[in-house]
């Protein structure tokens, strides 16, 4: 191995030594309490810490990192201290995420880490996100992110690849090409010869360099950090290593043959470093020994510290409140009264897209730092045209065009959001939010739980029926989300509703999920508040009082609701609109139940699955002895949505809703 100084001092190759050493005396401490049933798991990085210490080091301190489980060096390189580590890797309440979190699944503001979550892609678009920050602040800064030679597989890499080329990022991709995704060899994860090849075809400049070399790695990153700046580009850096251990330590190596060990063994990044060192007399083999004994010593101390956590003290209250980041609603427009039905301020009649227009606009005047993301919003103004003239208010750094990868787009959203930055971003169909389902649940909305971190994120769902526009954008899909703990779902009916809901979610440091019923865009109009307000997430709105039965639901059911209660004045119709979905308003459920004691459950979206089952179960298990009826639901029939008009309505729960009513009466 070769081995470049360049102009570094004997103190700074001291202090590379230090670092790479640091991670491998406590990897090999970690192996042994492991078999001694004294921790859970560990995933090795035995063989590839020169990666990780030698990118950390070459960035600034407060710029963001988003590793994964095999980057030991990173945390430590950031200084984190070891006793708070092992606390973590125990699940002790004391670590960095409280128990809630395993190894290396964490992260941390102060140290300007983003934890990992098991799918290893969505790190690389968060890394998007934090860049694009930089860049509109025009900061000298770059984030820099891991993948493997298996994550390259993933969808995920080419999306966050691609929207850094076309935005011009400072982002620093890294890939650590050990040889294997767990066992499975690279010949049976691509074709071309090095996997840095694929930059090429994002237009983007990349390398190949030894991963075991702490100076080539080093050294490299710090060049390309300068290029990232200069250029305002990203790069890709191809890390060739080897994984000494098992894919953790469970799996074992009987996989790998017995040759590329002994041939890996020879490349050791320590080993090789401590010999040269000796040789070019920056280091005594006595001094190499006293400062591996004194790590050694440390260690212990750390782990005294580490092992003297208090016992888990549980507490649900804890666990179900820090699921989201604290928010209480400030521009409300008089207390107590509903915005839509104040008189004394100053309104006028609104289109449902209309209102959603002005919260968004009067958003982006409220806050400097909101951006808006999403297919075709800029010049063209959205697939509904609620964006249109915006880019030329805002401008094209604040209302941008994305790529056709909605996964990366939530991803970057989710980055902005770790330098303080709200962002919007318009699925273009609620349909499509399949492609970015991943970096809903299992990113933006755990986070906050995970370790702390807020995610700033609303994403517009324009979504629903009746318009015929066929199975993929017609779909009622809310309720795949109102499962999700960590997310907020909104769905209003009015457009005062709409305007105030948006703004809310916008003011909101939670990610919510906000969805707009396209049939309902420029069909429905209503009274809309000229002032800057917000309707309070989580608060159900009692449109109509009666005394027959109540009719509990949310979007175009609340219209087809009021439509049949309209023509049909000898029944006396309670109407609950729930608007928010997650969280829902059970004491306004409970007692709309208690109103009429007959409860029929509402929605456009299909039965089974439905958000009328977990309502009804609910009604069943907190409400029975209001109930003088068994509860109803009324449902959009259980198949895909047709294309065929008069099928699309045969479709709706609409067809039904008569008949659910008089079943309901006579009962």
């Amino acid at each position: 191995m070769y081995f470049q100084r360049n102009d570094l001092t004997n103190d700074q190759l001291v202090h590379l030594y230090q670092q790479l050493l640091w991670p491998r005396l406590i990897e090999e401490k970690m192996l042994v309490l492991l078999r001694q049933g004294r921790i859970s798991k560990w995933f090795s990085g035995i063989g590839q810490e020169a990666i990780s210490v030698g990118a950390t080091l070459a960035l600034q301190p407060d710029e963001w990192i988003m590793p994964l489980h095999r980057n030991l060096g990173v945390f430590t390189s950031r200084n984190m201290p070891l006793s708070k580590l092992f606390k973590q890797w125990q699940g002790a309440q004391d670590g960095y995420s409280k128990g809630r979190e395993r190894s290396f699944h964490f992260g941390s503001p102060e140290h300007h880490i983003c934890g990992m979550i098991s799918h290893l892609g969505p790190q690389l678009a968060i890394a998007d996100g934090v860049a694009l920050a930089y860049k509109l602040r025009e900061e000298n800064k770059v984030s820099l992110t891991f993948t493997g030679d298996g994550g390259t597989s993933e969808g995920d890499f080419h999306e966050a690849l691609n929207t850094a080329a076309v935005w011009d990022l400072p982002v620093i991709f890294i890939i650590e090409n050990n040889g294997y995704g767990l066992s499975t060899p690279v010949n049976e994860q691509y074709r071309c010869s090095q996997l840095a090849e694929r930059a090429k075809g994002y237009g983007m400049e990349s390398i190949v360099i030894d991963g075991n070399n702490i100076l080539q790695v080093y050294d490299t990153i710090k060049g390309v950090r300068e290029y990232c700046i200069r250029e305002q580009k990203p790069y890709l850096i191809e890390c060739m290593t080897f994984r000494m251990r098992g894919h953790e330590e469970a799996s074992g190596t009987k996989y790998v043959p017995k040759e590329l060990f002994e041939e890996w063994a020879a490349k050791d990044p320590i080993a090789n470093y401590e010999h040269w060192l000796m040789e070019q007399g920056v280091l005594a083999e006595e001094t190499i020994r006293q400062v591996r004994e004194s790590m050694r010593q440390q260690i212990e101390e750390e782990l005294r510290i580490g092992f003297d956590s208090k016992p888990m003290v549980v507490k649900t209250e804890d666990e179900l409140t820090d699921m989201y980041a604290p928010y209480a609603a400030r521009y409300t427009l008089q207390e107590g009264r509903e915005a839509y039905s104040v008189q004394r301020e100053a309104s006028r009649e609104l289109r449902l897209i209309d209102a959603i227009k002005e919260g968004l606009h009067q958003s982006m005047k409220q806050h400097s730092n909101l951006i808006l993301m999403g297919q075709d919003i800029a010049e063209y103004g959205g697939a509904f045209k609620i964006t249109e003239g915006f880019v030329e208010e805002f401008g094209k750094k604040r209302v941008r065009n994305t790529p056709l990868c909605e996964s990366a787009i939530v991803g970057a959203a989710l980055g902005l959001s770790l330098e303080g930055f709200k962002s919007m971003m318009e699925m273009q169909f609620a349909d499509f939010v399949t492609v970015g389902f991943n970096q809903i649940v299992n990113n933006l909305a755990k986070i906050h739980y995970r370790w702390g971190q807020n995610a700033d994120v609303v994403v517009r769902m324009p979504t629903g029926g009746g318009v015929g526009a066929g199975p993929f954008h017609s779909q009622s899909n809310e309720a795949w989300f109102t499962h999700v703990p960590g997310l907020k779902v909104v769905y209003p009916s009015t457009p005062a509703d709409a305007k105030g809901l948006l703004i809310a979610a916008i003011n909101d440091p939670n990610p919510v999920l906000f969805f707009e019923h396209k049939a309902l865009y420029r069909s429905i109009s209503g009274p809309v508040p000229e002032a800057y307000y917000e309707v309070e997430i989580g608060k159900a709105r009692h449109v109509r009082s009666g005394d027959d039965i109540s009719i509990i639901t949310y979007g175009s059911g609340v219209h087809w609701a009021e439509d049949y209660a309209a023509s049909h004045p000898e029944i006396s119709i309670d109407i609950l609109d729930l608007r928010s979905l997650l969280p829902l308003d059970y004491d306004a459920i409970k007692a709309a139940v208690q109103r009429t004691g007959k409860v029929l459950l509402l929605h456009e979206d299909t039965l089974v699955g439905g958000l009328g089952g977990e309502i009804s179960a609910w009604i069943a298990e907190h409400c029975f002895t209001y109930l003088d009826a068994p509860i109803m639901r009324c449902a959009s029939l259980d198949t895909a949505v047709p294309f065929n008009l008069e099928l699309e309505q045969n479709f709706l729960a609409k067809s039904r809703l008569e008949e659910t009513i008089q079943k309901l009466l006579q009962y």
